[in-house]
């Protein structure tokens, strides 16, 4: 059964703030095996120039996946889990995500498109403060193997 198109455009909130604790941000660092002292101690960040220890860059996709939760379980979504792959990811920061940012996190579907016998699912996250400030997008393809519609020719 194809990917719902009349889902493009809908946005899902993830309104209860999440908190960006230095031991997270540690914790994610050393599981992706980033030693940059930025991300581990705090006196080295803060002679970086930083307020805080730094998140690293794909840190975000333990916040946006709460949203994305919203969007891809929605069963008039017409998505089957079982045949779904991660396609690609990217990070557009506006600044750092810093250890002690209260965030928030709004998911959108931008697009669906087809590719041979799959669907694409283009969704777009913002993490923002709970004040509003727009910290990171991230935009992310999911891959929905074999769902595509077939074309009578």
């Amino acid at each position: 059964m194809a990917v719902n198109r009349d889902f493009i455009g809908r946005t899902y909130e993830y309104s209860t703030p999440y908190h960006v604790g230095r031991e997270k941000v540690r914790e994610f660092a050393t599981a992706i095996g980033d030693s940059n002292p930025m991300y581990h101690d705090l006196s080295e960040a803060k002679e970086m120039g930083h307020r805080d220890l730094v998140a690293p860059p794909t840190f975000p996709f333990i916040i946006t996946y709460r949203a994305m939760v919203g969007a891809i379980s929605d069963p008039e979504l017409n998505l089957n889990y079982a045949m779904v792959v991660h396609g690609e990811q990217s990070f557009t920061y506006s600044r750092p995500l810093y250890a002690n940012d209260e965030v928030v996190v709004s998911s959108t579907i931008a697009d669906i498109s087809t590719a041979r016998s799959n669907e694409l699912i283009k969704m777009e996250q913002q993490v923002k403060t709970t004040d509003g400030e727009l910290i990171v997008t991230t935009t992310n393809i999911t891959v929905s193997r074999g769902s595509a519609p077939s074309e009578e020719g």
